[in-house]
């Protein structure tokens, strides 16, 4: 163990959405600082195909198959964990849809609404007794630039990153007898698989390259022009799961490029 690492504290980590994208980029670099993780994914096969791929890196790890929009479900998962007890929830489980909203489907803008603001509150309702009853928790939101700021044909996404924000404020008032934090990281562009899909829904939305949708919408507001890589998320996470972190609590992180400073 490096001096670096030798006073590390040990967490056990549930991350949703963890089997691929920013999920799976945090379990990996959180898990590989000793940190135990709980990949919670509706995808059952790829969450263990995350976890055999954790464990060959020496990472302690195990999968739960999780439909965030089933509230029976999240209800249930705490005691599904035993005796694993969540030190730090990640709300990381999101999805994205394009459309003017005049074609925005009604059941997918809920959908989005449902996994992206719902179930990050149902998630914290399960798992706060827990960090009530040892006194430590983390609740860490993934959020987005676009919780601060708005982007056309995106009006479900853009809602439910605002509302984190609303959601987070409110649970650090309500958390504020404990040793329980809420902050939303807000991120621009990450380059994950949900992020190539926006990049080819946008070209055929606007008849342009997806190079195109690249340099002149997504970076182009942004002074330093580069995607966010992930470990700067996962600093800003482990950052905020020290001792020395206690008191930020209900804060915007924004890891933006200085795109919110026009």
């Amino acid at each position: 163990m490096t001096k670096s690492n030798q006073h590390l504290v040990s967490r056990t980590i549930l991350i949703t959405g963890g089997a691929s994208g920013i999920g799976l980029g945090l379990a990996q670099q959180l898990g590989a600082s000793g940190h135990k993780i709980i990949i919670a994914d509706m995808n059952l096969d790829a969450a263990n195909n995350a976890v055999d791929e954790l464990g060959a890196q020496g990472i302690s790890a195990r999968a739960v198959m999780l439909d965030v929009t089933d509230t029976q479900q999240v209800a249930a998962l705490p005691a599904i964990l035993a005796p694993d007890t969540v030190d730090v929830l990640i709300n990381n489980a999101g999805i994205q849809h394009v459309a003017k909203l005049e074609d925005f489907p009604a059941q997918k803008w809920q959908q989005l609404i449902n996994i992206m603001l719902v179930a990050p509150a149902m998630l914290t309702q399960a798992f706060l007794p827990g960090m009530r009853s040892k006194n430590y928790g983390r609740i860490i939101n993934i959020g987005s630039v676009h919780s601060l700021i708005a982007s056309p044909f995106k009006s479900a996404y853009v809602a439910a990153k605002h509302g984190l924000l609303g959601f987070s404020k409110t649970i650090a008032l309500e958390t504020g007898d404990c040793d329980v934090t809420i902050n939303t990281l807000c991120p621009a562009y990450v380059k994950t698989p949900l992020v190539e899909k926006q990049i080819a829904a946008q070209a055929k939305e606007h008849g342009m390259s997806e190079e195109d949708v690249i340099n002149k919408i997504m970076l182009e507001p942004m002074p330093k022009k580069s995607f966010i890589d992930i470990d700067e998320l996962v600093s800003s996470a482990a950052f905020l799961m020290e001792n020395s972190a206690r008191n930020i609590t209900a804060q915007t992180i924004v890891i933006d490029g200085g795109w919110t400073a026009r």
